[in-house]
């Protein structure tokens, strides 16, 4: 496996990462007032740039925390001040990955706080996926059958399938949703330059409310924890710290000066497109085309698009992505200790990742010095 492929397989998986990606999304253009525009033809970008450049499928995603405060925070939070965290982080990981602090930090960094990160974050995305099943149990149920019933099918893409029941689903439901679609036309849009009103007040408060707190959630999470997932799975393509975090500091420099929001690559995402069936980068370049036309032709249309699946779906697909996530856990090794690390990290990630990320260092460090024994 040499280069990216395009067949059944990667098509499924490509759409893999839909249950975190259209939630965030939204709130952002429903909630925030953002144009989708800027949104999805960043993103587009990126997964393309990313799927290329990788050749794994290495996901692209929204920075959940700053996506967090801003959405609940409306009230607080502007526009101008997400552009600015943006670009803070942006600037924060290149300058990282390009000092090489990453090659000290993984030093001390161990495996079992990474893994429990993986498995954290996994459960998280369970008990997200079972929040959002319970909005139509009866679609869930037939979703969720048809999942298991076809994930091990080599010949039937499974996720492509369940898109398929989840759209038939929301017009036998809403029928009206038919009489939207049909009046759907495309209107091309370029995005335009979206910095050049930004206060010195927005860009410090955009960074101390919204970046700061993304930072160790973004270091356990979108670097050392997507490192050790990629060359596990893809021990032929294999990544460092330091290229996954300049990657993060290009794309975060970037997406904001066309009206695009922050970035990462959190691992929840490759565990979401390599379970529904992708091996090869051409799953996020396939799902980058697609939210790139999306963006340029049809952003005046997006939140009608997203509203054709369903919550209930995307609960399944966020279950099956926690179930693969969390599998990845198990190679902790037999030693007590390094169990007990993992469960502590775990615990608080269900919290916080960034405060489960700094709690499993301590443990770790405890447990070294024999402070704290299992």
């Amino acid at each position: 496996m040499t280069g990216n492929r395009y067949g059944s397989n990667e098509w499924s998986g490509a759409f893999g990462d839909l249950g975190t990606f259209i939630p965030l999304v939204v709130g952002y253009i429903s909630i925030m007032g953002l144009d989708p525009l800027g949104i999805l033809v960043m993103f587009g970008v990126f997964l393309i740039a990313t799927g290329l450049y990788f050749k794994t499928p290495f996901p692209v995603q929204p920075m959940k925390a700053i996506a967090g405060v801003a959405i609940v925070q409306t009230a607080l939070v502007t526009p101008n001040m997400i552009w600015a965290a943006g670009l803070f982080t942006g600037l924060f990981w290149l300058v990282v990955g390009l000092s090489g602090a990453l090659k000290h930090i993984a030093k001390v960094v161990k495996q079992p706080v990474v893994l429990g990160i993986v498995l954290g974050l996994g459960i998280s995305f369970m008990m997200q996926g079972i929040n959002f099943m319970r909005t139509d149990i009866l679609i869930s149920a037939i979703a969720l059958v048809m999942t298991f019933a076809l994930l091990s099918n080599k010949r039937i893409p499974a996720l492509l399938i369940l898109l398929l029941f989840g759209i038939i689903a929301a017009l036998v439901q809403n029928p009206e949703l038919g009489q939207e679609l049909r009046a759907i036309t495309p209107s091309f849009r370029l995005p335009s330059f979206a910095l050049g009103s930004i206060t010195l007040t927005e860009l410090t408060s955009g960074i101390v409310i919204l970046a700061l707190a993304q930072i160790p959630l973004t270091l356990g999470n979108a670097v050392f924890a997507i490192t050790t997932q990629n060359n596990q799975l893809f021990p032929e393509k294999p990544v460092t710290e330091k290229k996954v975090a300049i990657s993060q500091g290009v794309m975060n420099l970037v997406s904001p000066i066309l009206g695009g929001i922050p970035m990462c690559h959190g691992v929840g995402g490759m565990a979401s497109h390599v379970r529904f069936g992708a091996k090869t980068g051409g799953a996020t370049i396939i799902l980058g085309s697609i939210l790139l036309i999306l963006g340029l032709f049809f952003s005046n249309s997006v939140l009608l698009l997203f509203a054709m699946i369903p919550s209930s779906i995307l609960g399944v697909i966020l279950l099956f992505a926690g179930l693969e996530l969390a599998m990845r856990s198990r190679d902790v090794g037999n030693e007590k200790k390094d169990f007990y690390v993992l469960m502590i990290t775990a615990a608080f990630c269900l919290w916080n990742i960034g405060v489960g990320f700094v709690v499993g260092l301590v443990a770790q460090e405890l447990m070294k010095r024999n402070w704290l024994k299992a």
